[in-house]
């Protein structure tokens, strides 16, 4: 695991230097979109709306707006924030588990001791374990001002971060707000039902279904040879670019014909360069003339033919 950030738990009079890591990853097969008809991958462009040019992530600032106007911010005004310069945990406050609902639980980060004796992380550590409590702490990470809560996993300090009390939406459904009759027996019934299905949670025993059998949706496609060349549909084109620049269409197909063009000319007689277009045009109709020669004789067909073939190749030419 590679730390995310680095601060400190202020604990009264304790100071304890931590790591940052987050708790939990994602294991999702990473799908991208292309064009269907061709398997062109999509890419978006960040694009000025005043000028139409395509503008550089470190050329791009952030902006409120409010009844029709626009506050720009930039971004050494937003490091001027002190709570975003702040690199402290600071406990608030010490509440029972059973108080915080898990509707405000947002993301999880373990906590690694930054210093050479970790005492003071142990100390903290035990208090919580003694007093059967969780510390409630406010810290600032990527630009936000954060509440959280401290607790016990495994021995490990683990920070998870909270919603604010107002990002919590009320539930109001009127369909419940009805009197609604529910018999002894129903109730019984469903309380059997339940009983009949009670068992310890192990989270290992389940698994993400939509996700295996993505998986192996593409593995039968990969095995049946239903699958494009990366290299050949998208990834030379992107590479010539150098900067990872998107390529216009029509450039890229204009590539992708001189090198067919290329390799045409390289595998042809004498060294003479022949488009898809030109030997196909050059060759079928000698040959239909040379089978099919003129009433006259075939020493005429032949003569005839000739001339014909070549002026036809010719048009094809001037038509590539």
């Amino acid at each position: 695991m590679r730390a995310i950030w680095k601060g400190a738990i202020a604990f009264g009079l304790v100071n304890v230097p931590v790591k940052v890591y987050s708790a939990t990853e994602d294991h999702d097969i990473g799908l991208h979109q292309v064009h269907n008809a061709d398997g062109g991958r999509i890419r978006y462009q960040r694009r000025c709306e005043v000028c139409s040019k395509i503008i550089d992530y470190s050329d791009i600032d952030k902006a409120f707006e409010d009844d029709g106007r626009t506050v720009v911010l930039t971004k050494e005004e937003l490091k001027s924030i002190p709570a975003e310069n702040s690199h402290e945990i600071e406990v608030v406050q010490f509440v029972p588990s059973e108080q915080l609902d898990p509707i405000m639980f947002e993301k999880s980060y373990y906590l690694e001791p930054d210093s050479k004796s970790p005492k003071a992380y142990v100390l903290l550590r035990r208090a919580l374990e003694d007093t059967d409590r969780v510390a409630i702490v406010q810290f600032a990470l990527r630009d936000k001002t954060r509440l959280g809560a401290l607790r016990i996993r495994d021995e490990v300090l683990m920070l998870q971060s909270l919603l604010w009390v107002d990002e919590v939406r009320e539930a109001s459904f009127p369909a419940l707000e009805t009197s609604i009759r529910i018999s002894a027996q129903e109730r019984d019934m469903s309380a059997a039902l339940v009983e009949s299905m009670a068992a310890d949670f192990e989270p290992e025993q389940f698994n993400d279904d939509y996700q295996v059998q993505l998986r192996q949706l593409i593995d039968a496609k990969l095995e049946k040879g239903d699958s494009l060349d990366t290299e050949e549909t998208f990834g030379a084109a992107a590479g010539e670019s150098g900067n990872g620049e998107v390529i216009d269409l029509m450039e890229a197909l204009k590539r992708s014909l001189d090198r067919k063009r290329g390799a045409a000319g390289s595998s042809g007689a004498g060294g003479a360069a022949k488009t898809p277009a030109s030997g196909s045009a050059a060759k079928a109709p000698a040959k239909t003339a040379a089978r099919k020669p003129a009433a006259a004789g075939k020493s005429a067909g032949k003569s005839a033919a000739k001339p014909a073939a070549q002026e036809q190749a010719k048009r094809a030419r001037k038509g590539a």
